[in-house]
């Protein structure tokens, strides 16, 4: 008998199948909710000239007591109230003349100047455009924008991961069923948060009910969203 070496046996076995075929969908959602806002937040302060630097910050400081304990008799607490810039800086005057090689005079100081400014907490918005008002009389001349929040936001957020995954879900139940294939369990879930302020307004009425006094103010609507990713196995029918 001949044997024939360096070859392997093949042997097929009765109910023998390929492994079915196994992979992962990874598919984004994203959950959205919008709500009115219930804090503001300031930033306000003095900015003061005076021919020396002393002059500038007695008038600064005054200013700025006067600015501060308005802002108390409002109603906003000493934890809401937090000194966020502070300078002092000389004021040039420069000239068209030169020396006699051509040169330009160096500038000369003909003053200084005091800035200070406070960052404010707003906890009750129906006081919002009155302390901005009553900030401006006493001797505010700096303003740098107001902005909302929500105190506490992880309600809203909560809702916005429900919204995300049932999102993700939809679409990818959708892409398994056009590729006749079915979703198993989930390896992987990611999220990321992002928050909006768009210019929708909601909240117009607050200047009626502050008073026809105070500075107009609208708090709108704000959004916070979440996206997530998810990650099923997939297989076969």
């Amino acid at each position: 008998m001949r044997l024939l070496t360096g070859l392997v046996p093949l042997v097929l076995t009765a109910g023998f199948a390929l492994p079915a075929y196994a992979g992962t969908i990874s598919i984004d959602g994203r959950g959205e909710v919008t709500a009115a806002p219930d804090t503001a937040f300031i930033n306000s302060g003095v900015t003061t000239q005076g021919a020396t630097a002393r002059e500038a910050l007695d008038a600064n400081s005054e200013a700025m007591a006067d600015l501060i304990e308005a802002l108390e008799e409002a109603g906003i607490e000493s934890r809401d109230i937090q000194t966020s810039g502070f300078s002092v800086s000389p004021n040039y005057v420069y000239s068209d003349e030169r020396d006699e090689n051509g040169y330009s005079l160096p500038p000369k100081i003909s003053g200084y100047q005091v800035s200070n400014s406070v960052a404010v907490r707003v906890r009750n918005l129906e006081s919002l455009g009155q302390i901005l008002d009553r900030s401006v009389t006493v001797g505010a001349n700096t303003v740098n924008g107001v902005t909302f929040s929500v105190a506490d936001p992880s309600d809203l957020y909560d809702e916005a991961r429900r919204a995300a995954f049932a999102d993700a879900r939809r679409k990818a139940e959708l892409y398994a069923e056009v590729a006749g294939e079915t979703l198993g369990e989930i390896e992987k879930i990611a999220e990321s948060q992002t928050f909006d302020q768009p210019p929708r307004p909601m909240m117009e009425a607050a200047y009626a009910r502050a008073g026809d006094s105070s500075v107009p103010v609208e708090g709108g609507e704000l959004t916070f969203s979440i996206v997530v990713q998810v990650e099923w196995e997939i297989g076969n029918n």
